[in-house]
């Protein structure tokens, strides 16, 4: 009996599998109904937020005056003023944070995973440094008040606030490197190696550069986030109307605290400026997260 090639090469028809019963019909459909609701829950209030925002701290912003003038001398009812001084604040912690923040933590990371991999010391400091991931912000300002104002006498400044920041981004940073470290393959490691590349040249010029890419994007997420912590300003720094450039001496305002205390004045330009404010911090850290992702596409390895 002779049996044609094409014939045992066509599929043989499955209605059965091509099919869907009707509950299993209705569980998919069940499912995507789920999934589309929580869609929903999840997006509207987001957008709702970003409308409000806009809504009614688009105003102040349109004005030249809200960017480069301060609130000194205007009474709680005066109109006008601006940002400027809380803009000086906000970028001068946040920057001197960075300084801190960034080289200790990347240090740290390449320690745990290029020198002290499955160590003892390394658990352990990964354990630590993931509990601190989730420090509240309020106990890292008054940690910073007990030790560097009540012990060291010191007064309170925008440094202090810088310090308690540098707290809250350093886990960050740690996990960071210590997560797009451990992504570089090994082989790219035992390859400079057979070369005679000294360790802390192959970790200079093969594995920093392969991760920077990750690094620099989670260093400036983490900016984001502690830009807009609110709790240890109204600890570490006393707010101020009037610009003030320096960080060790005096009340120095930024974001956070100028929408916290335009919201203490219950006055129709109390009103005005805080969600002016608000719309500004979130417009500040829009353009951070941008910069993040164009750093991230700059940086990253390119494969042919």
């Amino acid at each position: 009996m002779r049996t044609d090639t094409a014939d045992l090469e066509r599929p043989a028809s499955a209605p059965a599998f091509q099919q869907l019963g009707l509950g299993r019909k209705i569980k998919n459909h069940t499912a995507t109904v789920l999934f589309g609701l929580a869609f929903v829950i999840a997006v509207v209030p987001l957008l709702w937020v970003l409308f409000t925002l806009v809504q009614r701290g688009l105003a102040p912003m349109l004005n030249a005056e809200w960017w480069n003038h301060s609130f000194y001398g205007l009474l709680p009812n005066d109109s006008g003023g601006g940002v400027y001084h809380a803009l000086v604040g906000t970028l001068e912690q946040t920057l001197v944070c960075a300084l801190i923040a960034v080289p200790l933590g990347v240090t740290v990371g390449i320690f745990l995973i290029e020198y002290g991999r499955n160590s003892k010391l390394a658990r352990t400091t990964t354990f630590m440094v993931d509990i601190l991931s989730g420090l509240p912000s309020i106990v890292a300002g008054l940690f910073i008040y007990a030790l560097w104002i009540t012990t060291f006498g010191f007064d309170r400044s925008g440094f202090a606030v810088s310090l308690s920041l540098v707290l809250l981004m350093l886990p960050v940073v740690v996990r960071v490197t210590e997560t797009m470290l451990t992504i570089v393959p090994d082989e790219l490691r035992e390859a400079s190696y057979a070369l005679g590349v000294p360790k802390w040249k192959t970790i200079l010029k093969v594995v920093l550069p392969t991760s920077f890419s990750g690094i620099i994007t989670g260093i400036i997420l983490g900016l984001a986030r502690v830009m807009g912590e609110t709790a240890p300003l109204l600890i570490l720094v006393g707010y101020s109307r009037a610009i003030n450039y320096n960080l060790f001496e005096g009340p120095m305002a930024s974001l956070p605290l100028t929408v916290y205390t335009a919201r203490k004045t219950s006055t129709e330009a109390g009103e005005y400026r805080m969600w002016g404010a608000a719309l500004t911090l979130v417009l500040l850290i829009m353009l951070i997260n941008l910069l993040a992702t164009l750093l991230s596409k700059l940086f990253a390895v390119k494969t042919r």
